[in-house]
């Protein structure tokens, strides 16, 4: 998943006097701007020799949590300050990796994970932590989710620290829809196919999808290659396996996809219905559609737009069900394991060591994730349930402990795809997969497509 888009980045949760936990990263170009007391400029300084420097996002609350993290540490530590500058998102993504390849990059490198910090591994741009996170700071990683690791580990080594939130996809459905039915949720992937005649004989599209997108269309591939194949089969792409989107579960997958759209699975019209503008979500809240594979961000504006969607009960949620046969681990899920945090390499040491207390002490501290859950969202780690008994909403606190349960149990959580992958992979995967979704192309000319920029 892009994260770009504020809607797809975090749940818009409700709570306690009813007010929407805002989206991460407003979008826009502007930026950046130093927070109050920072010594860095609006250049962004970096680099060996600038002190200890952390380079983040704006958008609240995540910004407000941020910056709450540093005043802590900077308020116990008066002689190794961290100054700080902060981006909107667009300024953030073109700023760091300049800067980074540059050698001017900050000493605290804030990102998603997967593909970006591929890259960065490969340059020798950040720091390895995997010994200083198994013998000096085991009870750190030890309290974080382990599933959030993934995206942090490069050729079985850990050069990021997960922190921050979870975002798992969700499959959703409207109660109402299934009792006009008679029937109950999807417990196989044989069960959702057996329900789309039922709903379109109903006049209920069986699921929504905003497949302008692509993105949103994508979930369901990454879903489907999983339980049907496993996590190793998209493990094998990532780490550049030739010819890996050709693996007979994968070919499988691509092709239980398309006969769910040949028989009328997705709401007329998909392809043109966008994501951003939450139409695919009114579709479901307004009964025009029985289901919708989402991500867990979309709760807040279903409440809150909803009507009595959510409050009266009517929404429903669940992981996906496995597939009759399939490889992969029922617990599985797939989204946004986390955000995470690296060391620059160039960094002298005394910053580097100022990095590393920082993030073992104030960025999953106990501050900090009372903080996330109260605005409405389940950070990484396993403390976070305690927190839970907070939520005094009773509809908000069974989602919440839904996706804390998704997250803590996943014995895999994979990262978007989008995401995990290269720029230049990610863009002719969302072409393809888009073509797949229209039916322009069958599930080999999507595994050759993809093939050939394998490594890219």
């Amino acid at each position: 998943m892009d994260p770009n888009t504020t809607s797809r980045r975090t749940f818009l949760g409700l709570v306690g006097g009813g007010a929407l936990a805002a989206g991460l990263a407003a979008c826009g170009s502007s930026g950046p701007t130093s927070t109050p007391g920072s010594t860095t400029g609006a250049g962004g300084g970096g680099g060996a020799g600038s002190g200890t420097t952390y380079w983040f996002l704006t958008g609240q609350p995540q910004q407000g949590i941020r910056e709450a993290q540093v005043k802590r540490f900077n308020d116990a530590n008066p002689n190794t300050k961290i100054k700080t500058t902060e981006f909107q998102n667009d300024a953030f993504k073109a700023k760091i990796k300049t800067a980074i390849g540059a050698g001017q990059g900050p000493t605290l490198i804030w990102g998603w994970g997967g593909g970006g910090l591929k890259a960065y591994v490969e340059a020798g741009q950040v720091e390895d932590l995997t010994d200083w996170l198994n013998t000096q700071e085991a009870s750190l990683k030890n309290s974080i989710f382990p599933s959030a690791f993934t995206a942090a580990t490069v050729n079985g080594k850990i050069y990021a620290v997960p922190g921050e939130t979870v975002t798992p996809i969700v499959l959703f459905y409207d109660k109402r829809a299934f009792e006009k039915i008679g029937a109950q949720p999807p417990q196989s992937w044989g069960d959702i196919m057996d329900l789309v005649p039922k709903f379109n004989e109903k006049g209920i599209a069986p699921f929504s999808l905003g497949g302008q997108s692509r993105w949103t269309n994508m979930m369901w591939l990454e879903f489907l290659f999983d339980r049907i194949g496993g996590s190793e089969v998209f493990q094998n792409i990532y780490e550049g396996k030739k010819d890996g989107w050709s693996d007979p579960s994968a070919l499988k997958a691509l092709d239980e996809m398309q006969k769910l759209i040949k028989a009328n699975g997705f709401i007329k019209g998909f392809s043109s219905i966008t994501a951003d503008s939450n139409a695919d979500q009114a579709l479901l809240y307004t009964g025009k559609a029985a289901m919708m594979l989402h991500g867990a961000w979309t709760y807040g504006n279903m409440k809150a737009s909803g009507g009595d969607f959510v409050t009266g009960g009517h929404l429903g949620y669940m992981n996906f069900p496995p597939v009759d046969g399939g490889k992969g681990d029922p617990s599985d899920t797939v989204g946004n394991p986390g955000q995470y945090m690296s060391i620059s390499s160039k960094a002298s040491a005394a910053d580097k060591e100022t990095a590393k207390k920082f993030i073992a002490n104030n960025t999953l501290d106990d501050a900090t994730v009372e903080a996330w859950v109260k605005s409405g969202n389940i950070p990484v780690v396993k403390s976070a349930k305690d927190k839970l008994s907070s939520i005094t909403d009773p509809n908000d606190s069974k989602w919440l402990n839904f996706v804390y349960d998704t997250a803590a149990n996943a014995k895999n959580f994979a990262q978007s795809w989008d995401q995990a992958l290269s720029p230049t992979q990610a863009e002719t995967l969302l072409d393809n997969i888009a073509k797949l979704f229209q039916l322009s192309i069958s599930p080999q000319q999507f595994a050759t497509n993809m093939n050939a920029v394998i490594g890219q």
